[in-house]
This record gives structure tokens, C-alpha cells and sequence, in this order.
């Protein structure tokens, strides 16, 4: 039998699942273990069962409550399968996914995950799966009936049965898994019946945590993120993905109806991933988005999983066979980010082989009770510094979101999509031509006012056959985008595969077909509106592709008891002294009173005592690497 010792702060956190809730749901960033990142989508009934025991026992006393299967749990996993195969999906009667039989045991004879989640339950754990939007293309294609949960039988209006065909709308299947899923009408009875018998068998299995993906972001889907969230009548946590191209705006949209929501695209183990977590973070917090009115309580801008440890690869076929490939200060400045930022925190290593750097990493009670219960997180911009190895003389203030690198790139027009009501997305006109087809030209805001205007050629969306009048009627108006007259490639807007949170989402070429991410509609008020997003198309100024942000960042938080917290950040590919005035601190904390201060400083990281300061604080930073410090202040 394995003890397990716990300080007086793990047992506190053991019993903090039992005082939120009566505080309203999510009222601290959630936290647990996701298996996406160690398993991708392979993971079994033993392994998800062997990881929920290790998690009750060494990470539950951290405060890590849920235990989450990511996506595909109902793929058959054989010869021929992988993440956008079609045909190998285990689905019942009514066209709902269910776990397949050979990789969940337990599963079979109609019982899904409820033995799973008993299991779980009783681990003192709460059970979470990943779900996809809409129906499936599998299910679509079998044309299975509709389940109406009112009477067991199939869904009947208007005196006839409803069937798969009738609700899947094949023009949005999602842009990254197009042979795996498909929004569904929810205008239509049918739709929103099919819906609803999803949600209310996830609920009969015992599911406390959805992650919905595919509706999010560049992805999404309005209208189902809304339904759902209405059709959680118990309290399930709520959780939108991915996050690629979301803004504040955007996410003002959603964050009542969720709990927590991603705000990039999937964060890997690479550099380039940790550092664009930067801006976005600062925009979020800036927007007052940090712990903002959730479904039944709060939500929480979410950065993704950790993805330390022993892990898989993005997309594979196979589970955990490598070591994660972030240095050990890439991973402090991860961490750091993740609890000053306030984001859930979702651990994705392989908890069976766990090394203790990466447990020392993820249990750190400093970074916990940031995360969990300090206020007043924002990024700080007051901070100075020098590379430690010139002249003390060359130091040089960098105000935070500053892109810092020794010549400008070059930069070059990108599509991206924004919020219809973004006043970034008034700029398209149409451009008459002597014969058809017209031009649509983006002439605003270019960055060289000798740049030629951006023109795209329009093509109305032709339907081929009377079958097609449902969407005829859906797309009427609508047109396609095409980069030469002539040309068979149309404009998508969405990214066809998953990216990554380094790479930037624009707008791309491919084969013209009837696919909504294709179509494209006008509107008087100069904005381009996407049918897949609903979003509105806009043009930036696209900075060259792997130039990676450098200098230095900071961030700054208080906590319950009066401490200060600090963070600063050193992106730099040379070791940093980064230091800043005790006086500015009170910048950026309103009615902090340090005037004339003195402040007791210890740094987490390096364990160091700085004493009794009273002017500035000053520290080397290591190569991508943070620091921490806990700031007890008192004014003169």
C-alpha cells in the first residue's frame, strides 16, 4: 500500500472541491489530467483506469479533481484508423457516439461510460470526456433515426420519422475532421431532439466535465454551444475548444453559457507555443475575462493542457513513448504563465510515469494558490532589463507586448477572422468589372499606402440538382472566393487540420466544393461574413513565418492575505537581468499603498531570500526561464 503524506495546504486543497460548490460552479480555474496529450486518442479502459488511480492518490491532494478522456473514445482502434478516418466509430441505434467495446470493456451491453464514471466517483474523482460538435458523418451516412427521449422512439413531427439526413448539414462539417463530424440543424426540432438525447445520456453515465470541440474559435458554432449549455441542467463543467483566432469579443459571447474556453490553437511542447501565450493572455486579462460570469458560476480563459513529462506525439497512433521537449526553465516559465494567468489547469503527461522535476512542477503550492485565489492578474509593463553578460550601462526599458528582435520582419498580408461587429472587419468592397465575375478588394488600413489593394474574384455558389433546394435556400446569396478568374480554388477560412498554438490561422486555397467554410456573403456595411464561423473576415499584416518574440515580460498579481506576487519572464536565447521599482508596483495594483515601502522578498524558483527591500528588485533570469517572488510589503 502507497502513503501518501500531505502538508496542512494539501489536505485544505483535498476539501476545496467541497467548499466551491456552494460558491457557484467553477469558482476557482478547474483542474485535472486530460489524456490527449500522453495517449492522442488510443487510450484504453486499463490505462484511463490506472491514470485515475494515480491521479486519487498523488495529484487529487493538489487539487486536481478531474480525469478527462479526450476525443475518439469511440473509434475502433484497428488497422486503417486514425484521427480523420471514416467508418471505424462505434455508434448505437440512434446515431450517438459510444465507447468502443474492445478498448472499454466495461462498456458493453448498453452501459457506456457508467461504470467508468462509478469507478471514477469513487476515487473521489470527477469524470470528463471530449465530444465533437454536432452528428457524425458515419451516422449520416447510415441515416440512423432520431431518438426523441419523451417517448424512447424515434423523433416524429409532421406526421413522419426524422433521420440523420434530415439534421446534418454536410456544407459545415468541421474544417479539421471533415469525415468525422457535422454541425446539425438546430433550428429544426429534429436537431435539436438529437442534441438533447447526447447530452442526456452523457448525464445517465455520470459525466461531470464536456469538452466540446470543433465549436470554438475559428470553429464556431453559436447557435449548438448555445443549446447545450441550456440543456445542462445539472452541474456538468462546460469547456469550448479549440481556441484558434478566438478574441475577447468574441469570447464575451460565450462565457455565460461555459465555464472555461480556449483561447489558442493546441499548445505542444515547443518554444514557439509557450511564447504566444503572451499577448493573448495580456488581452484577456486586460478585458476583465479572467473569472468572468460562467454557466451556474464562473469561467476561465483556458490555455490548454500542460504538456510535461513523458508524452505522445500530436495526431498519432500510439501512446506515450517520449520525454517532453521543453527545457526545465521553459517549463517554470509555462507553469508560471498558466497560474498568473489564472488559466484551468489541465496536466497531460503520462501521470504513470510521472519524474518528480514534473511532479515538483504541477504541485507547487505557490503556483497553486495563485492559480486558485489570487486577484488583480495582469501583465506588468514597468519592468527593465540588461543581458547580463554586457555593460551594465546598456539597459533599455521594454514595455510588455513590445515584439523585440534585432530587425523587423517582413511582413506580408493575412486573412483572419474576427467578430462581424469588429470595426477591423469594414474595409471590403466590390470592384465592377467590365465582365463577370466581380471583384471583392480589401482597401483599408494597408500598411504601405502604395500597396495594391488585396482582390479576390467572386463566383456564385451553383446547386446542381433539385435535391439541393434545402441548400439552395440556406446559401442563397452566398458566393465563392477565388484567387484568379478562372481559377478552381476557392477561399476557406477555417484551418483544415488542428493547429498549433505558435502557428498563425489564415485563410488558404483549396479544391471549390460545397462546403460552408467556402461560402462567403457581402454586406452592405463592408464586412466579408464566413457561413462556416459566422465571423467576418479581416486583413492584417503577418509578421514572417518561425520569427519568434524575444526581451522580456512580466506579470503581477495579489494575494488573499496582502502578499504581492511577481513574475518576470525572460524570452530572450541569453541569460537576462530583469528588475523593477518598488514604487511601480502600485501602478498596476489600485489602493495598494507603497508609498516609501519596504517589502520582505523571497524568489520560489531559486529558493532565495532577498530580504528587506526598498527601492527596486533586481534578478538574473535564465534563458527562457522565470522567475517568482512573493512580496510582503509594508509602507512607510
Amino acid at each position: 500500500m502507497q502513503i501518501v503524506f500531505c502538508s496542512s495546504l494539501c489536505i485544505f486543497l483535498t476539501l476545496l472541491s467541497h467548499r466551491v460548490s456552494s460558491e457557484g460552479h467553477a469558482s476557482i480555474p478547474p483542474r485535472g489530467w486530460n489524456s490527449y496529450d500522453s495517449f492522442c486518442w488510443t487510450i484504453s479502459e486499463q490505462e484511463y483506469l490506472q491514470s485515475a488511480e494515480i491521479i486519487s492518490n498523488r495529484l487529487h491532494p493538489h487539487g486536481y479533481e478531474y480525469a478527462v478522456v479526450d476525443y475518439l473514445w469511440y473509434r475502433r482502434k484497428v488497422p486503417g484508423a486514425y484521427p480523420d478516418s471514416l467508418g471505424f466509430d462505434v455508434i448505437d441505434e440512434w446515431g450517438r457516439m459510444i465507447p468502443d467495446p474492445d478498448r472499454w470493456p466495461s462498456s458493453k451491453d448498453g452501459k457506456g461510460f457508467t461504470e467508468i464514471a462509478n469507478k471514477v466517483h469513487s476515487l473521489g474523482l470527477k469524470f470528463g470526456i471530449h465530444v465533437m460538435r454536432g452528428i457524425s458523418t458515419q451516422a449520416v451516412n447510415a441515416n440512423t433515426p432520431i431518438l426523441d427521449i419523451t417517448t424512447g422512439a424515434a423523433y416524429e413531427e409532421s406526421g413522419r420519422q426524422w433521420t440523420a439526413k434530415d439534421i446534418g448539414i454536410k456544407e459545415r462539417a468541421c474544417a479539421w475532421m471533415q469525415n468525422g463530424f457535422m454541425s446539425v440543424n438546430t433550428k429544426l426540432g429534429a436537431g435539436r431532439a438529437f442534441l438533447k438525447s447526447l447530452y442526456v445520456q452523457y448525464a445517465e453515465w455520470g459525466v461531470d466535465f464536456v469538452k466540446h470541440d470543433c465549436v470554438f474559435g475559428d470553429d464556431l458554432d453559436l447557435d449548438e454551444i448555445t443549446f447545450v449549455s441550456e440543456e445542462l441542467d445539472r452541474p456538468i463543467l462546460y469547456s469550448l475548444s479549440p481556441g484558434t483566432g478566438v478574441t475577447p469579443a468574441m469570447a464575451k459571447k460565450v462565457n455565460g453559457l461555459v465555464n472555461m474556453y480556449r483561447i489558442t490553437g493546441d499548445d505542444w511542447d515547443t518554444w514557439g507555443d509557450v511564447v504566444s501565450h503572451f499577448d493573448i493572455t495580456r488581452d484577456f486579462s486586460t478585458a476583465n475575462m479572467v473569472g468572468a460570469t460562467g454557466l451556474m458560476g464562473k469561467s476561465w480563459p483556458d490555455l490548454d493542457m500542460l504538456p510535461l513529462g513523458w508524452l505522445t506525439d500530436q495526431g498519432s497512433n500510439e501512446g506515450p513513448h517520449r520525454n517532453c521537449n521543453l527545457t526545465l526553465d521553459e517549463q517554470k516559465t509555462q507553469t508560471t504563465l498558466w497560474s498568473m494567468a489564472k488559466s484551468p489547469l489541465m496536466f497531460g503527461g503520462d501521470v504513470r510515469n510521472i519524474d518528480d522535476a514534473t511532479y515538483g512542477l504541477i504541485t507547487n503550492p505557490t503556483l497553486l494558490e495563485i492559480n486558485s485565489f489570487s486577484s488583480n492578474n495582469l501583465e506588468f509593463p514597468y519592468i527593465t532589463s540588461a543581458n547580463s553578460f554586457k555593460k551594465e550601462d546598456q539597459l533599455s526599458t521594454l514595455q510588455s507586448g513590445r515584439h523585440l528582435t534585432d530587425g523587423r520582419p517582413p511582413q506580408t498580408p493575412s486573412l483572419s477572422l474576427t467578430s462581424c461587429a469588429d470595426v477591423r472587419a469594414i474595409g471590403w468592397s466590390v470592384e465592377a468589372l467590365d465582365q463577370d465575375p466581380k471583384q471583392i478588394c480589401w482597401r483599408e488600413k494597408l500598411s504601405n499606402k502604395h500597396q495594391a489593394p488585396f482582390c479576390l474574384y467572386k463566383r456564385e455558389s451553383h446547386v446542381a440538382s433539385d435535391e439541393d433546394i434545402g441548400y439552395q435556400q440556406q446559401y442563397q446569396g452566398k458566393f465563392h472566393l477565388l484567387a484568379t478568374g478562372r481559377s478552381e480554388f476557392c477561399l476557406h477560412a477555417s484551418p483544415k487540420r488542428k493547429i498549433t498554438s505558435k502557428e498563425q490561422s489564415r485563410g488558404s486555397f483549396s479544391p471549390c466544393r460545397r462546403d460552408a467554410n467556402q461560402l462567403w456573403e457581402f454586406n452592405p456595411n463592408g464586412t466579408l461574413a464566413n457561413s462556416y464561423s459566422s465571423q467576418c473576415a479581416t486583413m492584417n499584416s503577418l509578421k514572417a513565418k518561425n520569427v519568434i518574440s524575444t526581451g522580456v515580460r512580466s506579470w503581477i498579481a495579489t494575494g488573499r492575505k496582502g502578499e504581492i506576487y511577481l513574475a518576470f519572464f525572460n524570452l530572450n536565447a541569453e541569460k537576462t537581468v530583469i528588475s523593477a521599482s518598488i514604487s511601480d508596483l502600485a501602478k498596476a495594483l489600485p489602493g495598494k499603498n507603497l508609498n516609501g515601502a519596504s517589502c520582505k522578498a523571497n524568489e520560489i524558483w531559486s529558493g532565495k531570500d532577498f530580504g528587506i527591500i526598498s527601492q527596486s528588485i533586481s534578478t538574473p533570469v535564465e534563458i527562457h526561464g522565470a522567475a517568482l517572488f512573493v512580496l510582503n510589503c509594508v509602507a512607510a
